[in-house]
C-alpha cells in the first residue's frame, strides 16, 4: 500500500514539474490559417457580421452598459469571470491591440501581454475561423466601433484557479489539435453550415459535454462527443444528435426557424439560448441559417428536407387546443375528466398551466411550447424546469417575431411540495419519461433564485 502511494505521490509532483515547465515553455502562436494579400480588405459589414454570427455581444456587454465595453460577469465553476472590453478605447480595452495579437486571443486563448485567458473566452472553438473572418471582426472592433473608456474589474478566483500558468498546460491537453477547418463530405450548404456551427457559432460550448478537465467533450464533427449535450450556468443544453435527441425529430426548416426566432411549432428558447437569439442568430442571412439547420439535421449522414431560401415570416397563430396524439390521449383524458381524486400535480397543472400548454400537453404552435417531449422538460437535470416554473421566463423578441410573451413565475403561488408535483406530473406525462423531483430539489433551486435575486433588491 505504502509503495502505490509512493507511487501516486510521484506522478502527481511530475505532472505539476512538467505543468510548470510547459507553462514557461516559449510559447508559438498559431500562424493564420490562411494566406491573404497584403492589401485584403473585407467587404462592407462582413466583420459586424462575423461579431453577430460569434455572439460577442452577449458576453463583452453588461447589462445596462455600452455595447461591447465589458463589465459583464460570466458564471463558472471556477468562479466570476469578467468580460473584457474589447472596444477600441486605448486605455482600456483593445485600441492598442496589433493583428496578431488579436488572433492570438482568437485562436490561442492568449492577451495582449502574453497572459493566458480563462476559457470562457472560447478560443477552442475560434480556432476554426478562417483568418479572413478573424481579420474581418478585428478590422470591425478597431474601426467601426465606438470606443468606450470603462475599465473593467479585475478576474480574481480562488486559489488555484488564479494560477493562470496552469491554462497553458490546460491548453496543451484541452485543444484539438491544428486549427484549421476540416470540411465534411457534404454539398456547400451542410460545409457552410458546419463551418458555422464549429466555429464562430461555438455551439459546443454549451451542446457538448465536458470532461473531467472543464474541456469541450467534442469541438468538431468527427469528435464523438460533439454536440450531444451540456450544461451551461445551471440550464441543461439539449443533445443535437442521437437517435435521442428531440432535436433531430424537428424538420430542417422548424431548426432554422428556431434559429432565427427561439421559436418554432415545438419549442421556445429560454436561458442562455434565449440570448444566442437575441444577440446573435436573429441576425444572421436566411441562408447561413438554413445552412446551420441543414448540418446539424444531417451532420451523422441523415436526410435533410429542402427549405426555401427565404425562411417564412410568420404571421397570426391560432390559439385552438391541438388534439392529444396517441402516446398523450390517457393523460389529457385524465385532465379532463377534472376528478376529485386527480393526482396532486395533475392538479396544479389543469389549476395553473392548462390554459396555455393544454389538456394535450401541445401548447400553442410558435406561442407556447409543448411539453410533450419537450428536451427542457425531460432533462437529466430538472432544475432548468423547476427554475421556469418558479420565476418564470419570457420570449426573446426578434426582428421576425416582435412579441414579447411572458409566462409569470409561481414562487409566490406554489409551495415546494407543489411544484415537486407538478415538474414530476410533466416529466411523466403524456408519454414522457423521466425521473421524480423531490421538494429538496425544488428547494435548493428556490434558495438559489433567491439569492441571485437578493443583490438587485440591494440597489
Amino acid at each position: 500500500m505504502k509503495k502505490i502511494l509512493s507511487i501516486v505521490i510521484a506522478l502527481i509532483v511530475l505532472g505539476i514539474i512538467a505543468a510548470v515547465a510547459l507553462a514557461y515553455a516559449p510559447f508559438k502562436p498559431t500562424p493564420a490559417n490562411e494566406e491573404l494579400p497584403a492589401d485584403w480588405k473585407a467587404e462592407a459589414g462582413r466583420g459586424e457580421y462575423v461579431m453577430r454570427a460569434g455572439d460577442c455581444m452577449a458576453c463583452h456587454t453588461a447589462k445596462g452598459g455600452e455595447p461591447l465595453a465589458g463589465g459583464n460577469g460570466i458564471h463558472s465553476p471556477m468562479g466570476t469571470i469578467w468580460a473584457s472590453n474589447i472596444t477600441p478605447d486605448k486605455e482600456t480595452g483593445i485600441g492598442n491591440w496589433t493583428l496578431d495579437q488579436f488572433r492570438a486571443a482568437m485562436v490561442d486563448g492568449i492577451g495582449d501581454h502574453g497572459q493566458q485567458l480563462y476559457p470562457a473566452m472560447p478560443y477552442e472553438n475560434y480556432r476554426f475561423m478562417k483568418e479572413s473572418d478573424i481579420r474581418a471582426l478585428y478590422d470591425y472592433l478597431q474601426t467601426e466601433v465606438k470606443p468606450v473608456k470603462n475599465a473593467v474589474e479585475a478576474t480574481s478566483l480562488s486559489f488555484p484557479f488564479n494560477m493562470r500558468f496552469g491554462i497553458r498546460a490546460w491548453n496543451w491537453l484541452a485543444l484539438s489539435g491544428e486549427s484549421k477547418f476540416k470540411p465534411m463530405s457534404g454539398d456547400d450548404q451542410q460545409i457552410r453550415g458546419q463551418y458555422l456551427v464549429e466555429g464562430a457559432g461555438h455551439c459546443a460550448a454549451c451542446h457538448s459535454p465536458r470532461t473531467a478537465l472543464m474541456a469541450q467533450g467534442g469541438t468538431r464533427l468527427s469528435d464523438s462527443s460533439f454536440l450531444t449535450g451540456g450544461e451551461v450556468d445551471n440550464w441543461s443544453a439539449p443533445a443535437l444528435r442521437g437517435k435521442d435527441s428531440r432535436v433531430q425529430k424537428w424538420t430542417t426548416e422548424q431548426i432554422a426557424a428556431y434559429l432565427a426566432t427561439g421559436r418554432n411549432a415545438h419549442a421556445v428558447a429560454n436561458g442562455e439560448m434565449a440570448m444566442v437569439v437575441e444577440h446573435s442568430m436573429q441576425y444572421m442571412t436566411d441562408a447561413d441559417l438554413n445552412a446551420m439547420a441543414k448540418f446539424i439535421k444531417t451532420m451523422d449522414g441523415q436526410a435533410a428536407e429542402a427549405t426555401p431560401e427565404k425562411l417564412a415570416t410568420p404571421g397570426p397563430r391560432s390559439s385552438a387546443a391541438p388534439a392529444a396524439d396517441e402516446a398523450g390521449k390517457a393523460t389529457a383524458t385524465m385532465l379532463k375528466s377534472a376528478a376529485p381524486d386527480m393526482p396532486l400535480g395533475a392538479r396544479v397543472y389543469l389549476d395553473n398551466c392548462a390554459a396555455c400548454h393544454f389538456t394535450s400537453g401541445k401548447g400553442s404552435p410558435e406561442i407556447f411550447p409543448e411539453l410533450q417531449g419537450n428536451p427542457m422538460v425531460l432533462g437529466k437535470d430538472a432544475s432548468p424546469l423547476l427554475s421556469v416554473i418558479l420565476k418564470g421566463t419570457s420570449s426573446t423578441m426578434t426582428e421576425r417575431r416582435p412579441m414579447n410573451l411572458v409566462m409569470q413565475g409561481y414562487a409566490d403561488r406554489l409551495t415546494d411540495n407543489e411544484v415537486a408535483a407538478l415538474a414530476t406530473f410533466l416529466r411523466k406525462g403524456w408519454g414522457n419519461q423521466a425521473s421524480d423531483v423531490s421538494e429538496s430539489q425544488v428547494s435548493k433551486v428556490r434558495k438559489h433564485i433567491e439569492a441571485a435575486a437578493a443583490p438587485e433588491r440591494a440597489q
